[in-house]
């Protein structure tokens, strides 16, 4: 589908709507498969949705004994209404601790204060949602920067990139929240604003460090689809090496 645009977020936003609107981030790590299920289950309740029948059956979200299915429906139906009422039912059963079906009602959480937001404020409100959820206007992302060597890295070499993440994720009002260091690897998770141009902050990272022996490739990995494990890094790694050039998607790249 094409490589991660030059771009930040906030401009591609930006460019769509003419100027920055309100917007709400997802802060929760939620499977991408769901939220796709998620958004197409809401799209088909809202053609005859019956308000007054909604309302009377709200209920059903919290009654164990009904089917999943049937459960699902009903919290998607609670969230296409922009009531107040409905809202705090949502927000009850997800501050109740419940496990089931805890990320179907973050979702429907969502979408229901994106609506009560609309409503009050008069505007649209723009809604981001990634696998690996956000924070506090920022984006998280897992970032993979390899050994140019295909060695492991020594103690001075693993405290330069340490130190040079920290400090220029710092510049851009980001944070490392994991740093590890794996075999000729290092993966990091890192929440970055959506102002920010992404590959700009790792190129400039890869540039300071190699200052100190050339000791990362050019080539990353970022995705905020989900966490990588060692394996599918792996498999990156060596399909660039075999293909010598960029293996790129929208949501996880290797550039």
């Amino acid at each position: 589908m094409g490589d991660i645009p030059e771009e930040n977020i906030h401009d591609k936003i930006k460019q769509i709507f003419g100027e920055i609107p309100d917007f709400s981030i997802l802060e929760e790590q939620i499977d991408l498969d769901l939220q796709l299920e998620y958004f197409e289950c809401s799209r088909k309740v809202k053609e005859g949705l019956d308000p007054v029948r909604t309302i009377k059956k709200k209920d059903d979200i919290f009654n164990l004994s009904l089917g999943e299915e049937h459960r699902k429906t009903r919290f998607a139906e609670l969230a296409s209404m922009d009531e107040v009422e409905v809202y705090r039912t949502i927000e009850k059963y997800v501050q109740s601790g419940t496990v089931e079906l805890r990320s179907w009602a973050i979702l429907a959480l969502q979408e229901s204060r994106m609506l009560l937001e609309s409503k009050l404020l008069g505007e649209n409100q723009v809604f981001i949602s990634t696998g690996l959820g956000g924070k506090e206007g920022r984006l998280r992302y897992f970032i993979v920067l390899i050994n140019e060597n295909d060695q492991s890295f020594n103690e001075t070499q693993q405290k330069v990139i340490r130190n040079e993440m920290e400090i220029i994720m710092g510049q851009q009002e980001g944070e490392i929240e994991k740093l590890s260091f794996e075999a000729r690897f290092v993966t990091v998770v890192a929440l970055i604003p959506i102002n920010v141009t992404i590959k700009e902050i790792l190129k400039k990272t890869i540039k300071e460090c190699n200052q100190f022996g050339n000791f990362l490739r050019e080539n990353f990995i970022i995705t905020n689809v989900k966490e990588l494990n060692i394996s599918e890094i792996e498999e990156f790694i060596n399909n660039r090496n075999s293909l010598n050039n960029d293996i790129a998607d929208q949501d996880s790249i290797v550039n």
